[in-house]
């Protein structure tokens, strides 16, 4: 057992981001000097309230917000209890003749039932009451928490005007990058955080994004969510808000949830003795939170109608097209989520490639429907222009019975066709649409590339970028589905689960219980076809999948200039530097064509993307090494990275920052003269000018990781063609020798593994010796305080055993397919994933987690 599982782990210098000497300092501050924010207990909840605040552009706008929300969530019960119970709909419809003394006219109040028949019919119905309590013990609970957190938030509007000294004025003008920048500084002098002397910018957003981290691991490692294979759709993926919330109930802060507290993950789940007794009180758990979701069903269903009704059905009518229109699906934005992404970039990232995405998946609309389509808008339009001419010639026709009603269909059928008729200028190209989209987005599974115009890429695509109309179809079907995926679906994964938090949780001085995967750290999680290999000792279960390691440690490096990695990580990113500046300066020319100098940074991708020299051209030779071709496509890619470095050109940013000033009206003086980075601290006179230069650095920071995404991917894609033609030969001759093994031989037992349960994710068999890293820092399990003792990462693996090569039990290699979007999964049927009971345990697993101090 203990050559499977590692222990929790907790880490110190390396990942601590304290200066030397001051990894478990706990500062002293006299009395008097004290100040409102020192020593904060709960810093988590306390930079989410400050990350809210700023994003919700202030107190005020917050607080009307809240306020809104609650009227808001009166007016649909009431609206629609009223019009279930107190509407005469005989008399709306004209079915009823109504008498009056006055006038013939009936007016919409004659409509309307009187008081006492109204509330003897809403006494009468027991399911109106049901709704009603529910309803009122839910707006109750609302209404507490809503003045909860006006109190809270005062507090932190406190805490803007006083500590940081920005009014809730400039709060909406101020990017968070110098409201970061500020909470960093002023550490020094209130100690909101009293286990470390300086604050880090990793250390905010961990503590910010500790469980969304943890998510967007599970989505990786393809733990979650759910997948489904249905008999029409095929491959399906269900994700909706819904089940997203009851994933957080039972994960992190509900009753019973694996965390004790905000940061800190409960002892008994750190340790891998009981964790088959875990396992089953969590499958426990979830069942009996799918049975609460099971019978508050009706309630949650209605409710969900209401409020898409009352949401949507305005829209629909004054734009009958926008349920044509495509969104972002929630496991998208969870799947192309980096590690440390806050919410704001990662919607500005995704935003930025919406109408690419549109474009690419607009490509694939069908011949045949195309044709459907026109011929319908047609026969639609001819009977609307007629009603619409007869109405212009005599109002009257509007009272003929239906015919309004006739005018509404006809405008919504002809705008749904007209969105399933492509433009007559549109070109063929999704090749390139997907890579201007892969430019934004980041991830793109290996299959992708050079299938862009099949199906079955667009068909996965599109599980990221779906239709509105889908979108809102699986919020209304949540309550159905939900509680069938937590009671059928989510229990089985339980053992999983229990070894992912245990085997992928570490403790940070000075920041508590985090997803290992968030520290981006290339030799724990880095993956050796994505530029880390030689520098990562991972296996394949610790490997993050399609290189979300090194792609979240560049967004990460970028979006915050002024961070101080790890040294692995600096040598890592400082290697990436000189790769790129190295092949930059073997360019044909100086002046390179995409040099930013006064162009707009979108051109730069633009040009990038599109001609004969991009990273599109790069082909490796026989012997793996560049031809002259490829070399001039990568420096092409490299002279553009070279340019909007803030390393290594941090002056020419500065003067293509002037020229937009120039061009803009602004004086470059506003440039000048500052020590600070331009990315942090806007440097402008007034608002406006400081917002439009944060708005110009954005666009240069986002431009830069667009090209490193590019560029990093097309390294990735050469290095698998050339280890693909390097072992085609070897690949074959053990696929048929591995066929021609009898099935009795390939499904003996390991008589060196022992018999214990294991789940999908945890390591299932023993490597051969050759698969594992051959180095001393990567087997010995000498105690960390030696002298003896190896790199910092060797101690804190997951497991020993690095049991994804998928290795079959008989030693030979099990035939293994990239499962799409991220995973693994074998060829054949698949193991159960529970077993013969655990054996009894060694007293080891009863001991306290082992405490690694790394140095």
């Amino acid at each position: 057992m203990a050559h499977f599982d590692t222990e929790y782990q907790r880490l110190e210098a390396s990942y601590s981001d304290s200066p030397p000497g001051e990894e478990n300092l706990l500062m002293h501050v006299p009395e008097g000097t004290k100040s409102q924010w020192h020593h904060i207990e709960n810093l988590d909840l306390f930079f989410q309230r400050v990350y809210n605040l700023h994003q919700k552009n202030g107190f005020t706008c917050m607080l009307l917000g809240e306020i809104f929300e609650l009227i808001q969530l009166l007016f649909v019960v009431g609206f629609t209890v009223f019009l279930a119970n107190c509407v005469d709909y005989d008399v709306l419809f004209a079915n009823k003749f109504v008498n009056h003394t006055d006038s013939s006219k009936v007016t919409l109040p004659d409509a309307f039932l009187p008081m006492d028949v109204c509330s003897a019919r809403i006494r009468d119905n027991a399911f109106v009451i049901f709704v009603l309590i529910i309803s009122g013990v839910f707006w109750l609970h609302r209404l507490v928490k809503f003045i909860y957190n006006v109190c809270c938030y005062w507090e932190i509007r406190s805490f803007y005007i006083n500590a940081l000294k920005m009014t809730m004025s400039e709060l909406p003008y101020a990017t968070w990058q110098e409201v970061q920048a500020r909470i960093i500084e002023i550490q020094k002098e209130h100690q909101i955080c009293i286990h470390k002397k300086e604050l880090t910018e990793l250390d905010i957003y961990h503590r910010i994004l500790r469980f969304k981290n943890y998510m967007v691991a599970m989505v990786n490692k393809s733990l979650l969510p759910v997948r489904f294979r249905l008999p029409v759709l095929g491959e399906s993926v269900f994700y909706t808000r819904g089940l997203k919330y009851n994933f957080e109930l039972i994960f992190f802060w509900g009753p019973g949830s694996l965390f004790e507290n905000e940061w800190s993950l409960k002892p008994e789940y750190k340790r891998g003795g009981n964790r088959l007794e875990l396992a089953d009180r969590l499958a426990s758990r979830i069942l009996w939170i799918g049975i609460a979701n099971l019978l508050l069903c009706p309630v949650i269903l209605v409710w969900q109608i209401l409020y898409a009704f009352f949401s949507y059905t305005e829209v629909i009518k004054r734009e009958p097209g926008s349920l044509g229109a495509r969104c972002w699906s929630l496991y998208g934005r969870c799947y192309l989520r980096h590690f440390n992404e806050l919410d704001h970039e990662l919607m500005s990232r995704l935003s930025k490639g919406y109408k690419a995405a549109s474009k690419y998946m607009n490509c694939f609309l069908s011949p045949l429907l195309t044709v459907v389509a026109k011929n319908v808008a047609f026969f639609a339009g001819s009977l609307l222009a007629v009603l619409i001419a007869l109405t212009i010639y005599d109002e009257d026709v509007l009272a003929v019975e239906h015919v309004l009603s006739s005018i509404t269909l006809l405008g919504v059928c002809i705008t749904l066709c007209r969105s399933f008729i492509p433009d007559k200028h549109m070109v063929f190209c999704p090749e390139q649409l997907l890579r201007v989209v892969l430019a934004h987005i980041h991830y793109m599974p290996d299959h992708w590339q050079g299938n862009a115009h099949r199906y079955e890429t667009r068909d996965q695509f599109s599980q990221l970028f779906q239709y509105k109309a889908v979108f809102i179809l699986e919020e209304l079907l949540s309550p159905v589905v939900t509680p069938i995926i937590l009671i059928f679906c989510l229990r089985r994964k339980s053992l999983e689960i229990i070894d992912f938090f245990r085997n992928f949780t570490v403790e940070v001085v000075g920041v508590g219980d985090t997803c290992s995967f968030a520290q981006m750290d290339i030799r724990q999680h880095g993956h050796p076809a994505w530029m880390s290999e030689g520098k990562t000792e991972a296996s394949i279960y610790q490997q993050a999948e399609d290189g979300k390691t090194e792609l979240s440690l560049m967004h990460f490096a970028i979006t915050n200039p002024h961070w101080q990695p790890p040294l692995e990580t600096t040598h890592f990113i400082s290697q990436l530097k000189e790769r790129v500046h190295r092949e930059a300066t073997g360019a044909p020319s100086d002046t390179h064509p995409l040099s930013l100098s006064e162009s707009e940074p979108r051109s730069l991708v633009a040009n990038l993307l599109a001609g004969p020299s991009t990273l599109a051209s790069v082909h490796f030779g026989r012997d793996g090494s560049l031809t002259n071709h490829a070399a001039t496509g990568i420096s092409d890619g490299a002279s553009a990275l070279r340019s909007l470095s803030p390393i290594s050109s941090s002056l020419h940013l500065r003067g293509s920052l002037s020229a937009i000033h120039r061009a803009s009206g602004l004086t470059s003086k506003a440039m000048a003269g500052s020590g600070t980075d331009a990315r942090t601290v806007s440097s402008g006179s007034s608002a406006w000018e400081g917002q439009l230069t944060s708005l110009v650095l954005s666009e240069y920071a986002s431009t830069e990781m667009s090209i490193h995404a590019l560029y990093m991917h097309e390294l990735h894609k050469q290095q698998s063609r050339t280890e693909l033609s390097r072992h085609t030969w070897h690949r074959r001759e053990s696929d048929e020798s591995s066929d021609s093994i009898p099935d009795e031989v390939r499904s003996e037992p390991n008589p060196h593994s022992k018999n214990f349960p294991r789940s999908h994710t945890f390591p299932t068999t023993m490597a051969s010796p050759s698969s594992v890293p051959t180095s001393n820092s990567a087997t010995n399990n000498t105690p960390m305080g030696q002298e003896g003792a190896k790199s910092h990462s060797s101690s804190q693996r997951r497991h020993s055993g690095p049991a994804t090569d998928h290795f079959g039990s008989g030693g030979k290699v099990a035939k293994s397919v990239r499962v799409p979007m991220g995973g693994w999964a074998e060829d054949g049927p698949t193991a159960p994933r529970h077993h013969e009971p655990l054996p009894e345990e060694s007293s080891e697993d009863e001991m306290p987690p082992r405490i690694h101090k790394v140095t």
